[in-house]
């Protein structure tokens, strides 16, 4: 039998459930919102909460990766080329982090196999008999480690007093002058040594290449410090320097160091031809050495490879304590991405590579043999892995004899710069080609001697860019290109500077930095003492003479020079043609900035002009006005009698109105305006002579050409040329009627309603001086109020 229960009770139990359960939410917000004002507030905004998921790290990871640089075809190219060793190089990192957690029997076996294999194999690759390796990220720190090792080495008590026994007999480190940029200071500040540790050897002055260390001086140079109770110990020497590619003399600098005892250790790009079947004797004179550094990512296109020290030591402890090995298994696992990547690759695979950018350095080493203004700096014409080459010629002016150069070098201060005229050239021939064949990897380098150069080093670039021996004759291609640009330019930068230099109102700035014809700056003329103005003025007028010169249909371009370091006010002019006419260049931008200036203040005084005009014409129409009021009588100004009276006797008032005549500046009656039901005859302004520019412009020609067959005639003879042009030009220009330059305007009643003032830019300044159909002054009128 079913319970029967109460209504009010089951109503009554059922407001207590939804009481409870508002007291429960009521309580649960309260200890939300409590753990939300005790939460820390410095937890940075992506590890709040639970965590994220794969999907959005890896997206932010793309983002980050690519962000805006998706457009930029240089850095697609690089992705593109990572090819499948590639990513075995990135499976060994991978495979390294998950054989870190096996059990420590079996990590120490497999780290020790795969060090000596890898080892093993790089010593057998690059003729480096019975050598140990140490891998390392930074390519400096085997260097850094080999310092430790032959200091622990020459110094016995080093491991227990330290820095005291090299009080006794200061070390040093001999470098070259052509080492890496920084090298000899970091290696004194991670060694604690003092910088005069360091000594840096010059390269040859007189004989043999100057980029290769002078072995005569070092030997002196040794001497020297072993007579002051110093202790030579180690030299660093370059088989392939950063800036050139060129190969220390290495067989005697072995000597030398077996001479005093010192360890040799030799670093640099053509180390990686060790790996083919013909090696040049002077790099193969490295296998002697005591360490050397490989750094085999760049030249097989293996990403995040480490660099590879070489060396040979008979004691292991010592190697130990320098860090050149290390007892911990994880250390050995950065071999791992090298021990994949050299499996995958094979003998045949390495040598292609390498041998595949050796050709392509040969390839642009013969082609540029046969292009003039090049000058190439190679060690080995026959075999250079490394070619630097630069825009270089010998006279500026290629008619003048030796004799005649080095007089016109003496009188003209602008050849005397020429070192920084060349460095700047190749600087920009430098990107140019950069940006024109992004897989050729050219870049630009500053050497010692001979300044600015671009240099091609595929072993470095090809394998990861995938430069291939169409790129190379695209390169030489562009090249051709880009000589007549030059030296057309260097040939008429010296005219140019001396055309603004006679040009009035125009000043030649001399900035050996920008790659163009010059830079020049129209010179503003004012009698304003506020030096403040007088820069907003000059600022304006270069800016609107920029703009000017930019609309103008030729080839050449004008900037306002380099974003930074540049001169300012000024016009920047870029490269230039053979073809160019330099004096009607000059001519113009002098002949625009001058009617820039005369615009500017002709709208000044237009201005100030019509400030008074319209001042006076309201005085004179309050005249007119009291005037009218006394013709027409007080009765005609009462409301209801005036419409009477002007019904019974109409006021016959004739319009009275003021016209103001722009060219003349002053005010004038409308009164023959109404006489004649026409506007009168104002002053009218000459006409503006027709330039050159437009005569070029109807002819369908671009401007500053002149031709090449007869250039001389033709510039002396454009200005008589031109003003026959101007004179027939000004006979065919219609003549307007005279009722066409005046037209009055009348405003309701008696007030002055001003037209909105002319603003003369320089495109309407010159329409009003050069056409007679536009209109010479602006009337105001005077209209009686009639009933």
């Amino acid at each position: 039998m079913q319970q029967v229960v109460d209504p009010t009770l089951a109503e009554m139990g059922k407001n207590l459930n939804e009481a409870m359960k508002m007291l429960e939410d009521s309580q649960r917000k309260v200890e939300e919102e409590n753990e939300k004002k005790y939460a820390r507030k410095d937890i940075p905004g992506p590890l709040q909460g639970s965590g994220q998921d794969m999907v959005s790290i890896l997206q932010l990871v793309q983002n980050l990766m690519h962000g805006e640089e998706e457009e930029e075809s240089s850095q697609a190219y690089r992705l593109q080329n990572v090819g499948e060793q590639g990513h075995m190089a990135l499976l060994g990192h991978s495979l390294a982090a998950y054989i870190s957690v096996l059990d420590k029997e079996r990590l120490r076996k497999l780290t020790t196999r795969i060090l000596s294999d890898t080892t093993l194999w790089l010593c057998r690759l690059f003729r480096y008999e019975n050598g140990s390796a140490y891998y390392h990220e930074d390519d400096r720190e085997g260097l850094l480690k080999i310092c430790r090792l032959v200091i622990h080495t020459c110094y016995e008590d080093y491991t227990v007093e330290g820095f005291n026994v090299l009080c006794t007999k200061q070390p040093v480190i001999y470098i070259s002058s052509a080492a890496r940029t920084g090298l000899g200071q970091a290696l004194c500040n991670q060694l604690g040594l003092p910088l005069s540790c360091m000594c840096r050897v010059p390269c040859n002055t007189m004989f043999g290449s100057q980029h290769q260390m002078d072995v005569a001086l070092l030997d002196r140079l040794i001497k020297d410090d072993v007579e002051c109770g110093k202790l030579p110990l180690l030299l660093v020497a370059n088989a392939g320097t950063p800036g050139a590619g060129h190969t220390d003399k290495l067989g005697r600098l072995k000597e030398l160091c077996e001479q005093y005892n010192m360890w040799l250790h030799v670093e640099g790009v053509n180390l990686a031809t060790l790996a083919l079947g013909y090696v040049s004797s002077s790099v193969l004179a490295a296998t002697k050495c005591d360490s050397m550094t490989l750094t085999l990512g760049s030249w097989l296109g293996l990403p995040a490879v480490p660099a590879v020290t070489l060396y040979k030591h008979e004691d292991p402890s010592l190697s130990l304590v320098a860090g050149l090995t290390s007892s911990q298994p994880v250390e050995k696992l950065r071999a791992l991405p090298l021990w994949l990547s050299l499996q995958y690759l094979g003998h045949d695979g390495i040598v292609e590579r390498i041998k595949h950018a050796s050709q392509l350095s040969q390839r642009l080493l013969e082609n540029l043999k046969n292009l003039d203004f090049i000058k190439t700096s190679v060690e080995d014409e026959l075999s250079s892995p490394v070619v630097v080459f630069k825009f270089f010629q010998k006279y500026l002016n290629r008619d003048l004899t030796p004799h005649a150069a080095q007089t016109s070098a003496i009188q003209h201060p602008v050849i005397s710069n020429e070192g920084h005229i060349y460095d700047t050239f190749n600087q920009w021939l430098g990107d140019q080609l950069a940006q024109m064949v992004p897989a050729s990897g050219i870049d630009v380098v500053e050497l010692e001697d001979e300044g600015t150069c671009v240099r091609f080093s595929p072993l470095m670039t090809s394998a990861v860019l995938g430069t291939e021996i169409q790129d190379v004759d695209q390169l030489v291609d562009c090249l051709k290109m880009k000589i007549p640009v030059l030296t057309s330019t260097l040939q008429l930068r010296e005219e140019f500077e001396q055309e603004v230099r006679r040009t009035v109102g125009l000043l030649y700035i001399e900035d050996l930095s920008w790659p163009g014809l010059g830079v020049v700056r129209y010179s503003y003329h004012s009698d304003e003492k506020n030096n403040d103005n007088q820069e907003k003025e000059l600022e304006k007028i270069n800016t609107e003479l920029l703009k000017k010169l930019n609309e103008l249909e030729s080839d050449l371009t004008f900037s306002l020079g380099p974003e930074f370091g540049g001169q300012k006010n000024c016009v920047y002019i870029g490269m230039v043609t053979e073809d160019l006419d330099v004096s009607e260049l000059v001519e113009t931008i002098a002949a625009t900035g001058r009617e820039i200036e005369e615009n500017s203040r002709l709208l000044e005084n237009m201005t100030e002009v019509v400030r008074k005009g319209i001042q006076e014409a309201q005085l004179q129409l309050q005249k007119a006005n009291e005037e009218r009021l006394l013709e027409e009588g007080l009765l005609r100004q009462i409301p209801v009698v005036g419409s009477v009276l002007n019904w019974f006797s109409p006021f016959q008032a004739s319009p009275k109105g003021r016209t103001f005549n722009l060219t003349a500046g002053s005010l004038e009656s409308t009164e023959s305006t109404y006489v004649s039901k026409a506007q009168g005859t104002g002053i009218t302004p000459p006409p503006t002579p027709t330039s050159s520019l437009t005569k070029q412009k109807h002819l369908g020609q671009k401007i500053f050409k002149r031709s090449l067959r007869n250039s001389d005639a033709f510039s002396e003879t454009s200005s008589v040329s031109h003003c026959d042009d101007m004179e027939k030009m000004d006979q065919r220009s219609p003549t307007l009627s005279p009722g066409q330059e005046q037209r009055p305007l009348e405003p309701e009643k008696t007030e002055l309603l001003p037209k909105v003032v002319p603003q003369a830019t320089n495109k309407d300044t010159e329409d009003i001086q050069s056409s007679k159909s536009l209109n010479d002054c602006t009337s105001v009128e005077e209209q009686g109020s009639q009933r």
